[in-house]
């Protein structure tokens, strides 16, 4: 039998012993969840809890997520990236919502030297001393272009007018159909834009019907994404009309309506998860970000936004298991390195928008695979051949 005298020596010892904290991967998230851009930056904090939900920890090691709202405002996107690593001591940063707030957030981590996944597409950044530190989840917007070129071209197409935005997704959306129409003999013969904040576009579609197109793509995402659509249909244009990946989305299908029947969207295979075929790797991980996101929020997912941010928390993870087998600690400027190479060497990690394979060169990390084209009819996405 143990004496009372034994076992109260014990408790001494248990409490003289002190005990090992458990470390925790902070991980710094910035996105809209108010301003213009909040029909993306709310999707964006909903597919993060979704990853959180799917994969909440790394071994031992718990992730924890501090989410600030950037009100859709680059200067916000930066201060909160800064308020997230000097004070909050994070180990990397994701975010935001939008182009202008992305780069705002990356330029901000690069001067910072801390690994950066932006869940919206940008331009290219600098590297940064001993960079690069970002990468992102996006696909880039000349292969989602491409898509929708190649798709013109096979119509017969030959000429094009462009309504997007005046900001760098715009930028990025207009650059990238001329580069690729130039190529296949298509030519832009309008470039019009608008500002997220406007509340009509009538000039501009004017201008662009005016041009006498064959076809015309949107430059547009979201909410703000609708105004061009609705307002091409109230004067009766009824050519070809292309999209992209930012008009995936509940807000823009209820805004737009019927006027947004016919649209051809290049986007992700995750839009049209049911219709890919079994053997895509891709659909049991859509699949499962359903499920995931369903358990986190009380709800499925109605938008693609969602599913970057989602991807952007596998790679993470992905990436923070590697990083931890090198034995650096969480919390440690040697974590950040080892997080920050982990990630430039990510190989075949299979989200829900592609399949995910960065490197120094490239902070895109997919390939065809994670373009698929599909058609919007009565608020349903249909897969294109």
């Amino acid at each position: 039998m143990i004496s009372m005298k034994t076992l109260l020596a014990s408790a001494v010892l248990l409490v003289a012993v002190p005990q090992v904290a458990q470390a925790e991967i902070l991980v710094g998230f910035v996105t809209g969840l108010s301003g213009p851009v909040s029909s993306i930056g709310i999707p964006n904090a909903k597919g993060i809890a979704a990853g959180q939900a799917y994969v909440g920890e790394i071994g031992e090691e718990k992730l924890r997520i501090i989410q600030l709202d950037d009100g859709s405002d680059p200067t916000a996107s930066a201060r909160n990236a800064r308020k997230l690593v000097e004070q909050e001591k994070v180990d990397i940063l994701i975010g935001t919502s939008g182009a202008p707030q992305t780069l705002a957030m990356a330029t901000a981590a690069i001067e910072m030297k801390i690994p950066m996944i932006a869940v919206s597409p940008i331009a290219p950044v600098p590297p940064g001393d001993g960079g690069p530190w970002v990468v992102q989840t996006p696909q880039p917007t000349p292969l989602l272009v491409q898509g929708i070129v190649d798709h013109m071209k096979a119509r017969g197409l030959k000429t094009v007018a462009f309504i997007g935005f005046s900001d760098a997704f715009g930028d990025l959306m207009y650059d990238s159909l001329s580069q690729s129409a130039k190529a296949a003999d298509i030519k832009v013969i309008a470039n019009e834009r608008y500002a997220r904040s406007d509340s009509s576009v009538t000039a501009q579609v004017l201008r662009a019907i005016a041009a006498r197109p064959d076809a015309i793509m949107l430059g547009g995402t979201g909410t703000p994404g609708a105004l061009p659509v609705i307002a091409l249909s109230e004067r009766g244009y009824k050519g070809p009309l292309y999209g992209n990946h930012g008009l995936i989305s509940a807000d823009f299908l209820r805004l737009a309506g019927k006027a947004a029947n016919g649209i051809i969207c290049p986007t992700g295979p995750v839009t049209a998860a049911e219709q890919l075929p079994a053997s895509n790797p891709i659909q049991k991980v859509a699949l499962a970000f359903r499920a995931a996101f369903e358990k986190a929020n009380g709800e499925a997912p109605t938008d693609s936004f969602s599913s970057y941010s989602f991807d952007g928390w596998l790679v993470l993870a992905d990436a923070a298991k590697r990083a931890m087998a090198t034995g650096a600690k969480p919390g440690s400027p040697e974590f950040r390195t080892a997080l920050r190479q982990a990630l430039f060497s990510t190989k075949e990690v299979v989200g829900t928008q592609g399949v995910y394979s960065y490197t120094p060169a490239d902070r895109h990390g997919v390939d065809d695979r994670s373009r698929v084209l599909v058609q919007i009819e009565d608020g349903k996405y249909k897969l294109l051949p």
